[in-house]
């Protein structure tokens, strides 16, 4: 079994330097790669894979062209891996999966500089350090997070981002099959919304953390920074300001956007982890229609901040982990309508009305009622 850990680095400056210039040989590659098939197809030639681009990179284009050399300064691994990244996002778009592949920008998070494990002193971890292939070895800023070799964990392979001027490194490590535990418990119900992130059938609420005090005045002083940022751009083009000004404040808008993301991120997990650890036998879900609420403009900014992908993404992954039955309900099952103790669907139930009242004389809150009914429903798929 294959797990990935990801955490953040502390490389020295000589290492910071080897990192960006890496990454940056292996964005124009990249670009460089869907531009030269660009231009054959402009020219009606045959289509260039990744393998045939490398062999013709390697073997032709460097050698006559010696002012390229630099190509050749940075791992050989992390060039090739872009070269493959490009020519699966070509298959993507031949296979109508996805548009167009888009060149990368220079200053976007997108590229990673990969390294693979080649020799047994490669990839090696200890508490709190991390050796890796051409930086040699790196400083862990969070001792003990990845399994130490030691151990007897093995890396295979990994990659190395930068955000907000941050160096982070994921690796995937070779860990033995967990025994999946039998879990006797009930099943449970999770009802996702806006008003509350989600409402599980058994009375657990887990609160908008978009509603907090800390998230409001993060996000106010976003809109000041990025105010600030957009008067610098006006003022450079009336010469009043530099471009070293504008990068500077640049950073400060993506760390403001890092620090409420890592917030989001780490309260999904946290009621993952938590709604796990009672270890239910099944937990129903409602495959919402996310598209479609994105498209009510008066909503569209709360529904993104929800993250409901990903958490549905991330419970996934820890209910095949723990052995817990994961249902997805169709999106049109009327769950918030139905009344959870004679079966009556009340059609003209409004989206204001949070009590949910049937005439049988059943009163309980809107999304606690939906949850109980997404835990009984009886037609789902298997996630």
């Amino acid at each position: 079994m294959l797990k990935s850990f990801k955490t953040e680095i502390n490389p020295t400056v000589e290492q910071r330097n080897k990192i960006n210039k890496t990454i940056g040989v292996c964005r124009y590659i990249y670009n460089f790669y869907l531009g030269h098939n660009k231009a054959l197809h402009d020219k009606d030639e045959k289509f260039m894979t990744g393998k045939d681009f490398s062999v013709w990179l390697n073997n032709e284009y460097i050698p006559n062209n010696p002012e390229k050399a630099w190509i050749k300064e940075v791992s050989s691994k992390a060039v090739k891996k872009s070269i493959e990244n490009g020519c699966a996002a070509f298959k993507g778009f031949f296979k109508h999966q996805s548009g167009f592949p888009k060149f990368k920008k220079k200053g976007k998070s997108d590229v990673k500089m990969y390294f693979v494990k080649n020799g047994p002193k490669e990839c090696r971890c200890e508490r709190h350090r991390l050796s890796i292939p051409t930086l040699g070895w790196v400083r862990i800023k969070e001792k003990g997070y990845i399994p130490t070799t030691k151990d007897g964990w093995k890396i295979r392979s990994g990659t190395i981002s930068i955000k907000a001027g941050r160096y982070y490194v994921s690796v995937l490590v070779e860990i033995p099959d967990a025994k999946i535990t039998n879990n006797s418990n009930n099943g449970i119900g999770i009802d996702l919304g806006l008003k509350d992130f989600a409402i599980v059938s058994d009375g657990k609420t887990y609160k908008n953390i978009n509603k907090s005090t800390k998230i409001k005045k993060l996000e106010k002083k976003l809109r000041r920074e990025q105010r600030c940022l957009s008067r610098k751009y006006e003022n450079f083009k009336k010469g009043e300001s530099t471009q070293k000004n504008i990068q500077k404040q640049k950073l400060k808008v993506q760390r403001l956007h890092h620090k409420i993301y890592n917030i989001r991120t780490d309260y999904i997990n946290k009621s993952i982890a938590e709604i796990v650890k009672t270890k239910p036998s099944y937990i129903t879900i409602e495959d919402l229609n996310v598209s479609g609420m994105m498209k009510n403009r008066h909503l569209s900014k709360a529904v993104a901040s929800q993250k409901f992908y990903e958490f549905r993404t991330k419970l996934k992954y820890k209910c095949d982990e723990n052995g817990i039955e994961l249902r997805v309900v169709d999106k049109w099952f009327p769950s918030s309508k139905i009344c959870h103790c004679c079966g009556a669907i009340k059609k003209d139930l409004k989206l204001s009305d949070r009590i949910y009242r049937c005439n049988c004389g059943y009163t309980n809150d809107r999304d606690l009622n939906a949850a109980l009914n997404l835990r009984d429903a009886l037609t789902y798929e298997i996630a």
